[in-house]
Parts: C-alpha cells; structure tokens; sequence
C-alpha cells in the first residue's frame, strides 16, 4: 500500500521539465533587476552625496552659487532612473509558470542579468565620477569662474557612462528566447 501510494505522490508532483526553460530561470531575470536597480541607485547616492558635500562646502564660501552649482547632484540622481528603467523592463518581461510548466528561458534570464548587471555597474561607475569631479568642480569654480565649462563637460562624459549601460541594458532587455 505504501508503495503504491509514494508512487501516486511522485506521478502528481511530476513538473515537465526543459532544458532550456528550467525552473531556476526566472531567478536570473529578477536578479537582473534587482542588480540594475541596487547598482545604480547606488551610484547615484553615492554621487549625491559627494557632490552634495562640495556643494555645501563652496555655499559657505559664495551662497549665490549653490543654485548654480546643482547640476552634479542632479545629473547623478539621474542614474538612479536608468536603473528604475531597466529593473521595471525585466520586471515585467519575467513570467510565472503555467500547469508546472516554466514559461521563461535561460536564455532570457541570462540576457536580463546581463542587461541588470551592464545597466547597475555602468550607473555605479558614473555615479562615481559624478561624484568625484562634482565635489572638486564646484570648490574649484567657485574659486575660479572660467572652470565651470570644464566641469559641465566633464560631468556629461561621467553621465554618457551610464547612459551608455543604459542602452545596452535596453538592447539585451529586447532579446528573447521562447519556451515551447
């Protein structure tokens, strides 16, 4: 009777199984979003905060700059938005099972942690360089008017780092592999 029974369990809880669409492959595909949001939100924090800190550091010496002087913090908030981006793409791109059947691809999967991780570590990069060149930009054109120009420029190439993982992020997100 026993026999009969643990053989009734297995045949019920038997899942139809592909190679290419195993069960574990949505784990990649919300990894990839939390990545790409995780990442770039911490670039951008960090960016934030640094360039927030020479912003107030040069508002003490000429408060008639500060509004001036924003752009770095804006511009490394905006990593944060490419990682919102991304993560809410691969979000809505990862499907549920259907009649224990997995719906979602490895290869998706693959392709969504790949655009996650192209998208969060190009954001966290930026959201460095942001910060950095943010803090001693603004000490030093507060200092020196003429440098202003300089650190705008520098700051745009800083950002193109993240947009550029943006983009790439956009293009693996686009790539799909169907289970049949």
């Amino acid at each position: 009777f026993l026999v009969n029974a643990e053989e009734a369990c297995a045949d019920s809880e038997r899942v139809m199984y592909n190679e290419l669409c195993p069960p574990t492959a949505p784990f990649f595909g919300f990894m990839g979003a939390a990545v790409a949001l995780i990442f770039a939100n911490l670039g951008a924090a960090y960016g934030t905060a640094k360039s927030g800190v020479g912003v107030s550091s040069m508002g003490v010496m000429k408060p008639d700059l500060v509004m001036k002087s924003i752009i770095p913090v804006v511009m490394a908030g905006v990593l944060g938005i490419y990682g919102l981006i991304i993560a809410v793409i691969i979000g809505n791109k990862v499907e549920p099972p259907k009649d224990g059947k997995t719906m979602y691809s490895s290869f998706a999967g693959f392709g969504h942690l790949a655009a996650g991780l192209a998208c969060g570590l190009s954001g966290l990069a930026a959201g460095i360089a942001i910060g950095i060149v943010g803090d001693a930009g603004v000490r030093a054109s507060a200092q020196q008017a003429k440098l202003y120009v300089g650190m705008v420029l520098i700051l745009i190439f800083a950002e193109a780092l993240g947009l550029y993982g943006l983009i790439v992020g956009l293009i693996l997100t686009s790539k799909e592999g169907k289970c049949e």
